[in-house]
């Protein structure tokens, strides 16, 4: 098992999944706001099921009342045709009982259809929702993938627990309940106590063998998949095999995890023979106890024969929903789980959240200060500490340093996906950590190292800027991003799907897209975080002169790891280890010899500045 990791729900041991704490979390969704147009519907379709239950029971006492009105005009002696006509009321009344009681349920599922899939939309979308406002860190410890299986799988579960526990086990229960009542008053208050104790051994039984059951399940599984790694290994690595002249070996290793996973899977199939064996004997000897029983009680004339036959119908009736307790049993745990995951995560809290009634940001040009910033990383000593700098409103600035120097660190604090351990970041003045995020992060645009495309149109991918923008302005982005040649190149233009029929981005065009989008943006302060670093240099000075376009007019602030992309810059803040070692502009940083004179002069002569 993976080790538990507090931050990371979709590790670490599975919640128990209890009964009782699902049934809680499946009430709280119905109970919900967004359910409460469903109501009547919810409460029309239990009281259908309970109707049905009504029928289920009547029936067999119609059944019961026709035999005896046979058993009785045999007896008499009576006419033939008037007597048929009497049982023939008696067995329609059952069969159209049998039919409503069997009928009713089909039609509460429509009936109740929309209501359960709303309740799964509810879910997945408020798991959904919550997970996008979760912190960066969370989402960079997480598997994607994972954690969209378990929205999922617990918008499932609310499905499974409402159709099972809803319409299934308490229905099963109220009738049980209705049988021992009308068997009792009808009939003798003896059947009743068969009545129970049958379904209650049968109920028992079958959760015992159920969880012994499950052990064995998994037994078998980890044997299965002990089989297939064994198989793989050996297959992949044949030249090993053959070198070592080790076939019989693998052979026979093969065979011991084959020879145990059957072993799992008969000792599995037994286990199910002897639940199916046990359940059939309960149920046979309650059905043999009524008939004994109300054979007596016949023979002693309490009971009439068509009493026998009703009394033997209503527990058939009353076992048929167990039939599937073993299985329902199961898989009700498992939903349960499945659901104790969902609110797992939903129980996160964003390390980095909205402070009650959080300003907005009110922008005056756009100038940043962090004033003595201190973070780290989790298990990271170094990040940034006691950082200070002050960027003026409008202007262009360069962040150097070497790898591991803080750079990224320090964009990220100023996003505010992270909030500083000390100390404070400020834009125009106002301490980001009181602002809300959504009005920050709307001040500030990003064109990262690697430009992250969503699988959709050009269009689509630039308009992420600003979806509200009008053709215009996306043609005027398109234009000053150097796009335009590019676009007009393709068949569908702006309609071309980016991840398509081979129709990949260069690295170049990745990035130009990048800085289109940041342009329709139009924000006022532009982040480029080593925007150019990857491509080689001629599709460089494109991109360089777009993000030069990019830059106008607003505050700029740029991390390069080639100096030349910042030589022009109005000011270069240098950085080591987290602290700020050095600034000026590129003349007076050549002139003082330190860190940035020795970087660019490396860079020179390695060839990098070209």
């Amino acid at each position: 098992m993976h080790h538990h990791d507090p931050a990371n729900p979709t590790e670490g041991p599975a919640p128990e999944g209890r009964l009782g704490e699902a049934i809680s979390r499946l009430l709280t969704i119905l109970a919900s706001d967004d359910m409460r147009r469903w109501r009547p519907r919810m409460a029309f379709a239990f009281l259908i099921t309970l109707i049905a239950k009504g029928f289920a029971v009547a029936s067999p006492i119609a059944f019961g009342e026709g035999v005896n009105v046979l058993t009785r005009g045999a007896a008499d002696g009576a006419l033939a045709t008037g007597l048929f006509g009497a049982a023939a009321v008696m067995f329609v009344a059952y069969g159209l009982l049998r039919f409503a009681a069997s009928g009713t349920p089909q039609l509460r599922d429509a009936i109740f259809a929309p209501v359960s899939q709303d309740a799964q939309r509810l879910t997945a979308v408020q798991g959904f929702a919550h997970v996008q406002t979760l912190s960066l860190s969370f989402h960079q410890t997480k598997r994607t993938g994972a954690m969209n299986r378990i929205i999922d799988r617990g918008a499932n579960a609310v499905d499974f627990l409402l159709r099972f526990l809803v319409f299934n086990i308490l229905p099963a229960l109220a009738e049980l309940m209705l049988a021992a009542i009308v068997a009792a008053v009808l009939y003798g208050w003896i059947f009743s106590v068969i009545i129970v104790i049958a379904v209650i051994a049968y109920a028992v039984t079958t959760g015992l063998m159920t969880e012994w059951r499950v052990k064995l399940r998994r037994q078998m599984n980890e044997a299965d998949t002990e089989v297939n790694a064994r198989a793989v290994d050996t297959l992949t690595n044949f030249e090993t095999v053959k070198a070592f002249a080790a076939e019989q070996r693998e052979a026979d290793r093969y065979d011991d995890a084959k020879k145990r996973y059957a072993d799992a899977a008969s000792k599995s199939q037994q286990s199910l023979a002897g639940l199916n064996a046990a359940q059939a004997a309960i149920m046979n000897g309650g059905l043999l106890a009524v008939a004994l029983t109300g054979g007596w009680m016949a023979l002693n004339g309490e009971l009439e024969p068509g009493d026998v036959a009703a009394l033997t119908l209503m527990l058939m009736n009353v076992y048929q929903p167990l039939n599937i307790l073993g299985w329902a049993y199961r898989e009700i745990k498992q939903a349960s789980v499945d659901l104790e995951r969902l609110f797992q995560t939903l129980r996160l809290k964003p390390e980095v959240a909205d402070k009650p009634g959080a300003a907005t940001l009110a922008l005056k040009g756009g100038g940043v200060r962090f004033d003595h910033v201190s973070f780290a990383h989790e298990g990271r000593d170094r990040s940034v500490s006691d950082m200070s700098f002050e960027i003026a409103p409008g202007s262009f600035v360069g962040l150097a340093g070497p790898s591991g120097a803080g750079k990224s660190t320090l964009l990220r604090l100023l996003f505010r996906f992270y909030d500083p351990d000390e100390g404070r970041v400020l834009i125009d003045g106002q301490d980001i950590a009181g602002l809300s995020q959504s009005s920050l992060r709307n001040a500030l645009g990003l064109v990262p190292q690697d430009v992250v495309l969503f699988n959709d149109t050009l269009r689509e991918n630039i308009l992420y800027g600003d979806p509200q923008a009008d053709e215009d302005a996306l043609w005027d982005s398109v234009e000053r991003a150097r796009l335009k040649d590019f676009v007009l190149s393709l068949p569908k233009g702006l309609e071309t799907r980016v991840g398509e029929r081979g129709l990949k981005l260069s690295g170049g065009e990745k990035q130009r897209v990048g800085v289109a989008r940041a342009i329709l943006k139009n924000p006022p302060i532009l982040i480029l975080d080593e925007a150019t670093s990857a491509l080689d240099s001629e599709t460089e000075s494109e991109v360089q002169a777009a993000l030069a376009e990019a830059a106008r007019g607003r505050t700029t602030i740029a991390v390069a790891h080639r100096l030349s992309t910042i030589a022009k810059a109005d000011q270069i803040i240098v950085l080591e280890d987290g602290h700020v070692t050095e600034q000026g502009d590129h003349p007076a940083l050549l002139a003082a010899e330190g860190r940035y004179a020795a970087m660019w002069r490396r860079q020179a002569e390695a060839g990098e500045l070209a």
